[in-house]
């Protein structure tokens, strides 16, 4: 994307945010295993929804949206789903399964007049509703695709009708409705280029449904993509999802694991609040950046710091709720251009914003919480780069929240050393 549309994401998505209002999300994650058990990497702090080369309609429909920063999950899969490749994926509910479909189908599609070209199975009109909701979301600035519901439980005349007068290029529904359509011809699959099960396994562990979806599946062309997520996949019914595919590329999330950081080292000063100032200027002095991020945790802080910084002569800006908003993407521009090498900020620059320079962050003031620290150190060294966290941690509820995150992450973060290896945290 270029500057004006990322200026447009940061001002859609930043500007109104209410930092003494809106609390930060529980950020879901997992450790990835395939065929050997690996460590997968978290892209909710380290990577952009725009890494993946999505079309600008969609960017902008996430954006919309809310959605800041991709799962693990969506890190996974979703690269490989938008190359046609056949994907098995099973993770808990709430790691964004549905958005990898529903984002990697909408990129791939060009939609031709009455022609379906992504068929959706599920196995309960509730969910059937909720993807298409999903779908609709997603396609809102691609208005010349057109998506559809059916299932059991409404008039099929209704469906017929509508199948003859608008066909839809993306069709959601239960097994059971879309087979009827297709029996009676009202439905034609011959064009469906991505097929894909949600809750795969309730639909295959069924036998009469199993057997309508396979009866489904023949009516569809042999060169396909298929697609198969779930929150559960026993062993047993793997082999069942594979037999409908060609190589498929799998991905199991284990939703017991915890969030790994990587790329991203991570240190504590012990200190009061008096000697915060002093060790500040010392790390500026002593440190090696491109760009630094210093969190603070109220509007008056942040003046007030980045005015003694200014003093000490250190090129810093800061940027909180108390601006205008003219004002604060004038400043986040002037930052994200390289003008200003320092940024002073409150939680409102915590998440949601990517600038590829910056490789520090400095926690002045210890966040409320595990959640907020993922979301701050993240804008340190974005997906598979390097970067530097420091937090200064001045009580015991400091001590607390630190501890905090390391269990949640599993995660050492160790004291700072007197010396630290610049080429730790400075890419090469």
């Amino acid at each position: 994307m270029g500057e004006t549309k990322e200026i447009d994401t940061y001002e859609e998505e930043l500007l109104d945010y209410d930092e003494e209002e809106e609390k930060v999300p529980d950020s879901n994650g997992a450790k990835a295993t395939g065929e050997v058990a690996k460590k997968g990497y978290v892209g909710i702090h380290s990577s952009g929804f725009r890494d993946f080369l999505l079309k600008p309609e969609l960017l902008r429909a996430i954006v919309d949206s809310g959605f800041e920063h991709p799962s693990e999950v969506q890190h996974e899969c979703i690269p490989q789903a938008i190359l046609g490749m056949d994907v098995i994926c099973q993770a808990k509910s709430g790691m964004g399964k549905t958005a990898v479909f529903v984002l990697s189908t909408l990129q791939q599609i060009e939609p031709v007049a009455g022609q379906v070209a992504a068929l959706i199975l599920c196995h309960t009109r509730e969910l059937a509703y909720q993807i298409c909701h999903e779908f609709e979301r997603f396609s809102t600035y691609l208005p010349d695709i057109k998506v559809a519901v059916f299932y059991g439980g409404v008039n099929i005349k209704t469906h017929k009708e509508l199948l003859k007068n608008e066909c839809p290029h993306v069709v959601v529904g239960t097994p059971g409705r879309i087979l009827a359509l297709a029996r009676e011809k009202d439905l034609a699959l011959k064009n469906v280029r991505h097929f894909i099960l949600d809750e795969c396994d309730k639909m295959l562990e069924s036998l009469d449904m199993r057997k309508d979806v396979q009866e489904i599946f023949k009516m569809t062309p042999h060169d396909k993509q298929v697609m198969m997520f779930s929150a559960t996949l026993s062993k047993e019914i793997r082999p069942v999802c594979k037999k409908f595919m060609q190589d498929p590329m799998e991905i199991y999330v284990d939703d017991e694991a915890k969030l790994t950081l990587h790329g991203l080292v991570q240190h504590y000063i012990k200190l009061t609040e008096l000697e915060k100032n002093r060790k500040l200027n010392d790390l500026l002095d002593a440190l090696d950046f491109n760009q630094v991020v210093i969190f603070v945790k109220s509007v008056s802080r942040a003046a007030e710091l980045n005015k003694l910084l200014v003093e000490c002569n250190f090129p810093s800006i800061c940027i909180h709720s108390g601006m205008s908003q003219e004002e604060r993407l004038t400043r986040y521009k002037g930052f994200k251009e390289g003008h200003k090498r320092i940024l002073v900020a409150t939680d409102l620059v915590g998440r949601g914003i990517d600038i590829e320079r910056v490789n520090i962050v400095i926690n002045y003031d210890m966040p409320d919480s595990a959640d907020t620290y993922l979301h701050r150190v993240g804008r340190a060294g974005r997906f598979g780069t390097k970067g530097l966290a420091i937090t200064f941690v001045s009580s015991a509820s400091d001590s607390d929240v630190l501890n905090q995150v390391q269990e949640r992450f599993e995660v050492d973060i160790k004291e700072l050393p007197e010396q630290i290896d610049t080429s730790t945290y400075m890419p090469s």
